[in-house]
């Protein structure tokens, strides 16, 4: 049981009513921070009835040391702490469905003084875990594990999980127009400083430094949050990120469009040889324009100018060797990125990179993405990306049907001079086009971020299907111009060499991104590199030789536009005789 302290400061004075009620959680050995109040009373059944500021504690829990957190690279046991969950701003929706902002904050003993609101992917409508994971899978460590307080969010929606409406019951959350909203940022808005006031509450102090970290739609998260709260964070880190989702989800229906000219069976248009074959000849084309052939591609940009995909085009018939006309036409289109009539884009082109070969049939390889994904069969961007177009993505939204013919056929129907407005377009009752609610508003002019001495590091794997990464590098070279060529002084973005989407690949994806954010915001270093490395023998995708005395292999990510180059000596697989030029 708690000690009372005398000392507190007034944040902690004006809110030691919510430190009883949530005293049943306050209690460990040796916390790092001192002077935090503890409750003399065991009032945590009594959070059920705590309300403020339009915030409900549902519960308040202690975790003991133990937990095990599936998805890392081994089951690494999470430190005591405290688990509390709650909802914000309950509402009766205007399609009369409930709505609320579901939180859950987890609060170690042993606490560092720092705060990361934990940014999830996909269409949010589920309160992850707020371990504050630092990569997708294979993590050895996580925020949790570092003594961050880390708050997770379902962005202010539930996923509807009625079998009645299929696949797209975490779409339907679009038909209301504060749900979008909530979606695109206002749900991370009001989630900041309510957690800074439980922290304050829990600890008796606020805490010293605020962060934030997601991949896919978490990396949107985080980038908006740059642009919109720039006063709420002092580092951020966004992996992969869809800062332009609603036309990224545009290319979903150029994708399909385009692999259905092969066949209407999408997976069998590009059976997983055929794509295999490809990433050889990018590999084949590109692999030693960085200095050492050694199945990666650092070397991006000179890889784009020495290859072409209609060399593979088969002159005869057609054979293992070679693709047919209808298969380079598609894969032509796909890389080019969407268009309408006038020849306007309508997303961004994406680069050839060794990953396109990835075959797992998992949630990040660029199979299950494009052509083949552990949905119904469906990729993914057909099986949930059609949902994202029609209901949260198109002002007013479109309804399509759950059932997988019907979500594929929405995106064959799909009209790129008449649909693809939507996504800029406003109604009365939706005053926000998706554009606008989605994306960072004035993405490449972060000057408030800059002035308060805000960091940001991005990353993005360069075989991402999803979102790409050629989209990403332009928002940076343009970021960097608008600030006078000194971007790099509060934001850095890192390439992932062969890398899908935020995992996956032929690559080194597994890294710590967050204490390199943590040492450049709180000790002023800049990251030139982040170790990486490959997990051999868990990612099916990793070559076997990729790995010596027992070691998997370790590439240095480099700030860009630096690149990984071999110094000419010593173990290729050791990242050590790498350096970025």
């Amino acid at each position: 049981m708690y000690t009372h302290h005398t000392g507190l400061t007034a944040t902690a004075v004006a809110v030691a009513a919510t430190t009883l009620l949530l005293g049943g959680c306050a209690a460990p050995p040796q916390p790092l921070v001192a002077n935090r109040p503890l409750a003399l009373v065991d009032f945590a059944q009594l959070a059920t009835k705590f309300i403020v500021n339009g915030t409900r504690v549902v519960s308040a829990e202690p975790v003991l040391v133990g937990l095990t957190v599936p998805g890392m690279a081994q089951a690494y046991p999470m430190p005591a702490h405290c688990k509390v969950t709650g909802v914000m701003h309950e509402r009766t929706g205007v399609d009369g469905k409930p709505y609320a902002i579901g939180f859950e904050m987890r609060l170690p003993v042993n606490w560092s003084g720092r705060f990361l609101l934990q940014a999830n992917g996909g269409a949010d409508g589920v309160v992850q875990p707020a371990f504050g994971n630092v990569v997708a899978t294979g993590a050895t460590t996580n925020a949790l594990m570092q003594g961050f307080a880390v708050l997770s969010s379902d962005a202010g929606h539930a996923v509807e999980k009625n079998p009645a409406v299929g696949l797209v019951g975490g779409n339907l959350f679009g038909m209301d127009p504060q749900a979008r909203l909530d979606y695109g940022y206002q749900a991370n808005g009001a989630l900041a400083p309510m957690a800074r006031q439980l922290i304050a509450t829990h600890y008796g102090q606020a805490p010293k430094t605020s962060y934030m970290m997601g991949c896919s739609n978490g990396g949107r998260h985080a980038m908006v949050a740059t642009a919109r709260y720039a006063d709420q964070f002092d580092g951020v880190i966004a992996g992969n990120p869809g800062f332009n989702l609603p036309k990224a989800a545009v290319q979903h229906a150029w994708d399909i469009q385009a692999f259905s000219a092969v066949n209407p069976d999408i997976a069998a248009a590009f059976p997983p040889a055929h794509m295999k074959l490809v990433a050889s000849k990018v590999l084949e084309r590109c692999d030693a324009l960085d200095g050492l052939v050694d199945g990666m591609v650092n070397n991006l940009p000179a890889c784009q100018r020495a290859f072409d995909i209609k060399s593979l085009q088969c002159q005869g018939d057609k054979t293992a060797q070679c693709l047919s006309q209808p298969q380079v036409t598609a894969l032509q289109k796909v890389f080019a990125g969407p268009v309408n009539k006038k020849g306007e884009s309508l997303y961004s082109d994406w680069p050839w990179d060794a990953g396109v070969g990835a075959s797992q049939i998992g949630f990040g390889s660029w199979r299950a993405w494009k052509l083949q994904g552990p949905i119904a069969g469906l990729p993914i961007i057909g099986a949930l990306g059609s949902g994202s177009l029609a209901y949260t993505f198109s002002t007013p939204p479109r309804p399509v049907a759950g059932n997988p013919k019907a979500l594929i056929q929405s995106l064959l129907d799909y009209n790129f001079d008449t649909d693809a407005p939507a996504i800029h377009a406003r109604t009365a009752v939706f005053k926000e086009s998706a554009m606008e609610f989605m994306t960072p508003p004035r993405a490449t002019e972060l000057s408030a971020f800059a002035a308060k001495g805000g960091k940001m590091i991005v990353y993005h794997g360069t075989s991402d299907p999803v979102f790409s990464f050629n989209d990403t590098r332009n928002w940076y070279e343009a970021l960097d111009k608008n600030h006078a060529g000194k971007a790099a002084t509060f934001a850095r973005l890192f390439a992932v060499p062969g890398m899908n989407h935020c995992q996956g690949g032929p690559t080194t994806e597994q890294f710590d991104m967050l204490t390199a954010l943590v040492n450049w915001v709180e000790q002023g270093r800049a990251p030139e590199q982040v170790i990486a490395s490959a997990r051999t023998g868990v990612n099916p995708d990793v070559p076997a030789d990729w790995i010596s005395d027992g070691k998997p292999r370790s590439r240095p990510l480099c700030a860009y536009p630096k690149q990984a180059r071999y110094q000419g000596h010593g173990d290729i697989n050791d990242a050590a005789h790498f350096s970025c030029q």
